[in-house]
């Protein structure tokens, strides 16, 4: 069993109205969320999707193909006089891009992304620094791979308001599944968030609430990674060498049985993330490059 303490909890951190899927919530002047209605473990109330602008609008991260949602997506534009002229999508799983490309259709909007393999294809591939300039807003879009490698936060710049997508998430840590999560990249750009000029006022993430004290939040969630890793360190160098599975039960004994699942792909990101700093290696000879270890690899503890 791992001698360091359990990592300290993230902070709730919400602020405003609570998410309620379906109902249209103002949460600044110009953005509105809308939540869908797919509550799960992973995704809280729900998928937040975001509408940006006065007129001509941006909708952020439509979320998963629910015919309702899309409906209602419509309807709040329509009922706010306005009509959607962009839809920016965060990154490509399932809980957040597919509908972009239902709603696109829907409304002849332009589909702005990143771009993956296996998200949707957009009209224009957008990159870090790129801004959406709307009639009354600036949307920059920060590339913030970890989570996902396609991942983008964006930049509401006359609010200082971030739209997180699932980089930083209100109330909880988000998981980092290898191959395309990268536990270092992701601490990176928790990083970058905390040290943006000027500084972030409000996160909207993609589940739950707005999130006040951007600062105190992210540097929260970087304690917490950090305070896992020490006790995944503690419980290799104990064992010597294991698996995932072998170091899973001791390292994640905090958390729910149901959630181990997803626990163990950051466990394994933690793992690579020790090798690359040289505190684990890679047991198996055939095996050199952590990153592309999987999740049977056996690793073992580097003594210094």
């Amino acid at each position: 069993m791992p001698r360091d303490p359990v990592p300290s909890p993230v902070p709730d951190g919400g602020i405003g109205p609570p998410v309620t899927p379906g109902e249209p919530v103002a949460v600044a002047d110009r953005v509105f969320r809308l939540t869908a209605p797919n509550p799960s473990d992973m995704t809280g109330p729900g998928t937040n999707t975001y509408l940006v602008g006065a007129r001509e609008i941006v909708a952020i991260d439509p979320g998963p193909v629910i015919d309702g949602h899309l409906d209602a997506i419509e309807a709040s534009v329509a009922d706010a006089g306005g009509s959607i002229r962009w839809i920016a999508v965060t990154h490509h799983h399932l809980d957040h891009a597919p509908a972009a490309v239902a709603l696109a259709e829907r409304t002849g909007a332009e589909l702005v992304a990143f771009g993956h393999a296996k998200g949707v294809a957009p009209d224009r591939l957008v990159g870090d620094g790129f801004v959406l300039d709307g009639p009354d807003f600036h949307l920059r879009a920060l590339h913030t791979p970890g989570h996902a490698s396609d991942h983008l936060c964006w930049l509401l710049e006359e609010e200082a308001m971030l739209f997180s997508g699932d980089h930083v998430m209100q109330g909880s840590t988000v998981v980092i599944g290898p191959p395309d999560g990268n536990m270092i990249e992701y601490l990176d750009n928790l990083d970058r968030l905390l040290h943006l000029d000027p500084p972030i006022v409000v996160i909207a993430p993609g589940h739950g609430r707005m999130i006040g004290d951007p600062a105190g939040v992210i540097s929260s969630i970087v304690r917490h990674r950090f305070e896992r890793e020490a006790r995944i360190a503690d419980a290799l160098h104990e064992l010597g060498r294991g698996t995932v599975d072998e170091l899973l039960p001791g390292v994640y004994a905090d958390v729910r049985e149901a959630l181990l699942p997803v626990a163990r792909r950051s466990l394994w990101a933690h793992l690579q993330k020790l090798a690359v700093d040289g505190r684990a290696r890679l047991a198996d000879d055939d095996e050199t490059d952590p990153l592309r270890s999987s999740e049977t690899s056996t690793w073992e503890a580097v003594v210094r």
